[in-house]
């Protein structure tokens, strides 16, 4: 295998799992007739970006460390994987952390929280502009810009934000783990706002700490058809990839299926058929916003996967019609934006809060809604 200019790097893919994870996953595919030989993912998701184990020590078991015992029972780990995981208090034993050199006892109950294990993939270095909110010695904040997918996979292989990161790190010098960084979660390819990386291992694993304990802050707006009336609420269903079309979400109320997700939202603003709402994000699964807001008939606007790049409210006249083509051409793209972020530094302990504008294309459109409505009354 050469290295060049593009050089082999580690690559967190979607849905990677070791061996037993992907069996298990295999079978629920099939158990729900979901299972497709093609990758469903091959776009960006907001899911978050570790695995949780737990296991029950058998009552025979001897005194043995526990980075022994994780070694032996979890397919696809390093050493070095389980010291970080460690060193970033990853690593529960009856729901107290304990460090690797713990020796684990019969009927102890461990639990660990994984970064997601990488993959060598090839990504050349890019000239891509990036919007660099924040960067220090372990962590890079960016702020998004549409059309743009977040690391490679089927179909984008190149013009990725890792290729971009790739080749800032390589012009500034610096020396990064896997010369791209580590992500510590994901927006869609045509959602704008605020992502964070971690520069290495160690920082990586104390962020899937943070994700897996729900103590992101995380906010987005969303521009979604129809009037909301409760001026707040919460959406709760488990989210699972549909059992009709693999591209898109579902979500499956009843639990049965799929991962819990929540979602808390609240109005900004209303246009009398369409509304600009605040969601903040409690849990991050894939498409979770689009999938909830669709879930209670509010799907966002011109979004193309979840029917929202049609009229579903307003009026059957020409004018009205023109103008959404016109909102349309303007906002080519689900109405969304990660606006704010928040979390503790994974090295200072450091809380950092992160606020981004929204992009030009939703100013746009939001101001041509605030023209449109001034004039008009709605039922």
């Amino acid at each position: 295998m050469s290295v060049h200019n593009g050089r082999y790097l580690r690559l967190y893919l979607d849905h990677h799992e070791s061996a037993t994870g992907l069996y298990r996953q295999t079978l629920n595919s099939i158990m729900n007739n979901e299972f497709s030989l093609q990758d469903p993912d091959s776009t960006e998701d907001n899911s978050e970006l570790y695995e949780h184990f737990r296991f029950e020590v058998d009552k025979g078991q001897e005194l043995l460390r526990i980075d022994k015992f994780l070694l032996n029972r979890i397919e696809n780990v390093s050493r070095n994987k389980i010291q970080q995981t460690a060193k970033a208090g990853n690593i529960f034993v009856n729901g107290a952390e304990v460090k690797q050199n713990y020796k684990v006892k019969p009927y102890d109950i461990v639990t660990v929280v994984f970064s997601y294990p990488p993959r060598e993939v090839e990504i050349t270095p890019e000239n891509i502009p990036l919007n660099i909110v924040y960067e220090d010695q372990y962590i890079i904040i960016i702020n998004k810009q549409a059309n743009l997918v977040v690391h490679p996979g089927h179909g984008n292989y190149s013009g990725t934000l890792l290729n971009a990161l790739a080749y800032h790190f390589e012009q500034s010098q610096q020396n990064i783990e896997n010369h791209f960084g580590y992500l510590a979660h994901r927006i869609d390819k045509d959602t704008t706002g605020l992502l964070l990386i971690a520069k290495d291992e160690h920082s990586q694993a104390v962020m899937a700490r943070q994700f897996f304990n729900h103590t992101i802050q995380r906010k987005y707006q969303a521009l979604v058809w129809g009037t909301i009336d409760e001026e707040s609420g919460t959406i709760t269903g488990h989210i699972g990839r549909s059992l009709k079309d693999r591209k898109v979400m579902s979500v499956f109320p009843d639990g049965n299926f799929g991962k819990e997700a929540i979602t808390h939202y609240r109005v900004l603003e209303r246009f009398g058929y369409v509304t600009l709402v605040e969601c903040q994000l409690e849990t991050g699964r894939t498409h979770q916003i689009r999938a909830h807001m669709k879930y209670i008939g509010h799907p966002l606007f011109n979004d193309s996967w979840y029917g929202g790049d049609t009229i579903l409210k307003g009026t059957s006249f020409t004018k009205y019609k023109q103008f959404i083509d016109n909102c349309f051409k303007i906002l080519p793209r689900q109405a969304l934006h990660a606006k704010s972020l928040g979390f503790v530094h994974p090295h200072s302990g450091e809380t950092l809060h992160f606020e981004s504008e929204l992009p030009a294309d939703i100013h746009s459109v939001l101001e041509k809604w605030r023209i449109y409505t001034q004039s008009r009354s709605f039922e």
